[in-house]
Order: C-alpha cells, then sequence, then structure tokens
C-alpha cells in the first residue's frame, strides 16, 4: 500500500464574508462593518467605514466613501477612497476618483482613474494637496555635451 504525503503546507482559506449586499440591493447612506468583511453586489450609495476587507463583486457598485482597511474591486467604485493597507483593482474592476492607498495591484483589464496617492507619500503634498515630484538626474554638462558631441561627429 502506497502513501502519499504532501509537503507543501495548505494554502490559505479565503477571508469569510460577513455581510453581503445582494445583486438587487440598493443602499444609500452609511455603512460600519467594523473588522467584519463585506461583500458588495449590489448598489450603495454613501459612506463605508470598515477596519476589516471590502469587496465590490463584478455588477457591484459604491458611489461615495469608502474607508477601509483592505478594498478588492472586480466591480465599480466612484468617489473618495482611504484604504490604509491594500487596494486591488483586477481585471473587470472599475475605480473614478480620489484615491490614497498603503499599496496598489491593479491586474491587466483594470481600470483607474483619478488621482492616487501613497499614503507613506502624502508628507510630500504641496497646500493645495498636489503630489511634488522629485528632479529626474541630468548629466552636469546638459544639453551643451551634446552639441559638443555633435561638432565631433
Amino acid at each position: 500500500m502506497a502513501v502519499f504525503r504532501n509537503s507543501k503546507s495548505k494554502p490559505e482559506s479565503a477571508p469569510a464574508i460577513h455581510s453581503l449586499l445582494g445583486k438587487d440591493v440598493v443602499l444609500t447612506g452609511e455603512i460600519h462593518t467594523g473588522s467584519q468583511s463585506l461583500r458588495i453586489e449590489g448598489t450603495i450609495e454613501g459612506t463605508i467605514h470598515s477596519t476589516g476587507e471590502i469587496s465590490i463583486a463584478p455588477g457591484g457598485q459604491v458611489k461615495g466613501t469608502i474607508f477601509a482597511k483592505h478594498l478588492v474591486v472586480t466591480g465599480r467604485a466612484e468617489g473618495t477612497m482611504k484604504i490604509t493597507e491594500c487596494l486591488e483593482i483586477h481585471g473587470t474592476g472599475y475605480v473614478e476618483g480620489d484615491v490614497e492607498v498603503g499599496s496598489l495591484v491593479v491586474d491587466e483589464g483594470g481600470t483607474l482613474q483619478g488621482v492616487c496617492v501613497r499614503r507613506d507619500q502624502t508628507r510630500n503634498l504641496d497646500a493645495s494637496g498636489t503630489a511634488k515630484g522629485g528632479t529626474l538626474a541630468f548629466s552636469p554638462a546638459g544639453p551643451k555635451a551634446l552639441d559638443t558631441l555633435d561638432s565631433k561627429l
């Protein structure tokens, strides 16, 4: 009798869905989920507060403001999003608006339209809230070096 053993550990299971907003449900207002996860298959117009994971399913839609630890979008999110850890936009996902994230993952086909700022980069904003970029490195000789090179050819 043969014994088969798998030396690989079992993969982590997907986090449990604690609350579900169904496909044909439209909710207008404010939702507080605490650390519990929420899956949205319908429509929410308003504000979501969560210290857990929010998942917007294909066909799901949120218009408003989302404060969450982790946001996974395979549907549509429009508005302001402040995500303390990770925003994931999967292939069918569409995010539009002002987004502040800890980290960002956009799969092929996913769309991010708007302004996205990494949380640890917010200190680099000017008074108007616009991100300030650094300078690009360039040769101290600048364009004159190219003129000198051309004259030698």
